[in-house]
């Protein structure tokens, strides 16, 4: 038995003695902490003021446009520092070590995208003033993090402008769905399990206004927080650099909203722009692959992912990458397949925002659009000068007619890996239509205005993958903004905030699958129809029949645009059912019982619903009741009235304390946007005065 006790304990301590190695050399391996001294150090080369208005908003001021990226980067540090490093983290491929197994696919996917090859060949060159102004807002989150040792995450320091361009590098492609395209090759029958989204943007010439001015709908559906959730700050620097809008943590530029002469909003667009190639693996060697009647050999890294266990062990697993002529290869149990998709060894995105935001004149922002560096994203411009537009942006291969680009291609073919883009001039886009306004709202391009003004798909090839999809809140802004041909500033609010779902909707044809149902013996199901019948297919909290309609409707909405149901009506109806009687007590429960707005001190009812044009979009608890997490966030109402002055409106579902839990702002602007109104945006100096709560210069002598 002392045998055994003894035995036990020398195992005992040669674990811990073997966990500690391990540690200690992992340690090792690392490179030493950056001194935090050097990055207090260096603030004082730029001189930011940042001014606070009663909102919390950060109105960032500077000499050159370098200052008031670092004074963005401290602003947003200090409201959302754990989501930028964060982020950082990611798009190093790190995260992993701190996050633990769970981030350890984003790590990899790092990899396999090479972003860091991307980013090192592409970065110097860039041009100089893009470069200072990626590397000011980067020592702005640096002099942060060194200030705050308690936030800050090991490895975070130091932040690079190199940083900031790997985080456009590695997001773009997932906003036209490049995650989609990898899930699917990896488990093609996959149930991903996410949330919709969406966004909506349209704009008004004075033609169709009631009064002469030029409106624009900022509008974009967003998660609440995370790594692309928006962040509202106003900027003015005296290089021109003037902006107020939405920013994500890790960028130093603001993304849509306006500058004094012009602005955009931006929804996200779902063209096929990433190809799927099958390859023929040779039987005697799995490392080499067919093309043009060859074989030919696999590029191949080793990626060491450092992987967090648990307290402070890490381990480094390793962990193949392959790459073939038409890009990053996945390994998979039914078949071997190559990704090639719009985006790749672009560095450019940073250059594109920063002239985009800096643009006096519609000919200077085609001058940046036609840079073409971002893979996708719908725009819906207006001007003071009363010009509107809309562009179906996006990289889209040229590729071979005649073969399914949507479907699996062949791989042993390189005539069918393309190299080039379309033309900015030939892709889809209106500008200035007779009917006076434009939008879109996830939908097809060729439902954008008018009937008489819409494109038409047989202005573009098929291989252009242009999608063909209507959404309800595209038949909602052709039946309310596109109903009314004199659309009042009041009017346009209204439409913005509308809860309804179209007669066309898909929603509303599940309903009518529902009705059509032999209700038998089945009690329930007979209330069920009744009440679905008699809905007004509103979403105000106090309409009944909402929580029965869209329970159901969300078990049943596709995972995919244009993908296959995730549930029939019927059986997604009886769940539907089960929920709100075990919850509620009853099929009809008011609609604000059932969706919730929470955060802070704040639990209230919300209006909307999925995919109205008022969006939101919950997550079911354990209570029955859904709490909003997703869609409409920072909204904004810009105008140019008929003599082109400026003015604007905004408001954030939150307040602009992303994660500090002690501010006023984390929640104050909460009953504002569960109200659906909204607060000025101050853009000038003039408008700011008498507004101010704080006023303060980051990294300079006090």
């Amino acid at each position: 038995m002392r045998f055994l006790k003894y035995g036990a304990l020398a195992l005992v301590v040669l674990i811990v003695v073997g966990l500690g190695a391990v540690i200690a050399i992992d340690r090792l391996n690392q490179p030493p902490e950056a001194d935090p001294q050097q990055f207090i150090a260096a603030a004082a080369q730029y001189h930011a003021r940042i001014v606070r208005d009663n909102f919390g908003v950060p109105h960032v001021f500077g000499h050159r446009d370098a200052d008031v990226a670092f004074g963005l980067g401290f602003a947003h540090s200090e409201d959302d520092f754990g989501t930028i490093q964060d982020v950082v983290l990611a798009t190093r491929g790190t995260l992993a070590a701190v996050k633990g197994i769970d981030a350890a696919k984003t790590d990899y996917l790092v990899h396999l995208m090479r972003v860091w090859e991307t980013v090192n060949a592409g970065y110097a060159k860039l041009p100089a003033d893009v470069r200072k102004v990626c590397e000011a807002y980067a020592a702005g989150v640096s002099y942060y993090a060194a200030l705050h040792p308690e936030q800050r995450m090991p490895g975070v320091l130091p932040l690079t402008g190199k940083d900031v361009v790997a985080g456009f590098v590695f997001k773009t492609p997932f906003f036209y769905g490049l995650d989609n395209t990898l899930k699917h090759v990896l488990a093609p029958a996959a149930d991903t399990g996410k949330l919709p989204q969406g966004s909506n943007g349209i704009s008004v010439a004075p033609s169709r206004s009631s009064d002469g001015a030029t409106r624009l709908l900022v509008n974009s559906h967003q998660p609440y927080a995370g790594p692309v959730s928006w962040y509202e700050a106003v900027l003015q620097s005296d290089e021109g650099w003037h902006v107020a809008g939405g920013f994500f943590p890790g960028s130093p530029f603001m993304l849509h909203g306006h500058n004094e002469h012009l602005g955009w909003a931006n929804t996200v667009d779902s063209p096929d722009l990433a190809d799927v190639y099958r390859l023929t693996i040779n039987p005697d060697n799995e490392n080499q692959y067919r093309l043009d009647g060859k074989w030919r050999d696999f590029q191949k890294e080793d990626v060491a992912l450092r992987v967090k266990l648990f307290g402070p062990l890490i381990w480094t697993v390793h962990r193949d990458a392959f790459f073939s002529a038409q890009g990053p290869v996945l390994k998979t149990d039914h078949g071997v397949f190559a990704i090639r998709y719009a985006g790749m060894n672009e560095t450019r995105q940073v250059n594109q925002y920063y002239h985009l935001d800096k643009a006096r004149s519609r000919e200077e922002w085609l001058a940046a659009m036609r840079m073409q560096a971002l893979p996708s994203i719908n725009y819906i411009y207006a001007d003071e000068k009363g010009n509107i537009g809309y562009v179906y942006n996006g990289q889209f291969p040229v590729r071979k007619p005649g073969f399914d680009w949507k479907g699996i291609l062949p791989g042993d073919r390189s005539d069918l890996i393309w190299h080039a883009y379309v033309p900015f001039d030939k892709i889809p886009q209106l500008w200035n239509p007779k009917s006076g306004f434009v939008f879109n709202s996830n939908n097809t391009p060729f439902q954008a205005t008018a009937p008489e003004d819409d494109l038409k798909p047989s202005q573009f090839p098929d291989w252009m993958g242009i999608q063909t999809n209507m959404t309800n809140r595209a038949y909602r802004a052709l039946e309310t903004f596109g109903a009314d041909p004199h659309i009042s500033a009041a009017k346009f609010r209204e439409y913005k905030f509308d809860l309804s779902y179209s007669a066309k909707s898909d929603l509303a044809k599940e309903i009518a699958e529902i009705e059509a149902v032999n209700p038998g013996s089945d009690a329930d199901l007979k209330q069920a129809q009744a009440i679905l019948k008699n809905w007004n297919r509103k979403t105000d909290i106090h309409t009944r029949g909402a929580a029965l309609a869209v329970l159901m409707g969300v078990r049943v909405a596709p995972e995919d645009e244009g993908g296959p149901r995730k549930m029939q009506p019927l059986p997604a109806l009886r769940e539907a059912i089960t929920v709100l009687k075990d919850h509620f007590g009853r099929l009809d429960p008011e609609w604000g019982q059932v969706n919730r707005f929470r955060r802070g001190k704040y639990d209230l009812p919300v209006d909307g619903g999925p995919d109205v044009y008022r969006a939101v979009y919950g997550v079911p608890q354990d209570d029955g009741t859904l709490t909003a997490v997703d869609g409409d966030t920072f909204i904004m109402f810009v105008t140019w009235d008929k003599n082109g002055k400026l003015s604007s409106q905004s408001i954030h579902q939150f307040g602009s304390a992303t994660l500090d839990k002690t501010s006023k702002h984390y929640d104050d602007q909460v009953p504002m946007f569960v109200a659906m109104k909204t607060k000025p945006v101050l853009f000038t100096r003039d408008e700011l005065k008498g507004h101010i709560e704080a006023d303060y210069k980051p990294g300079q002598p006090h």
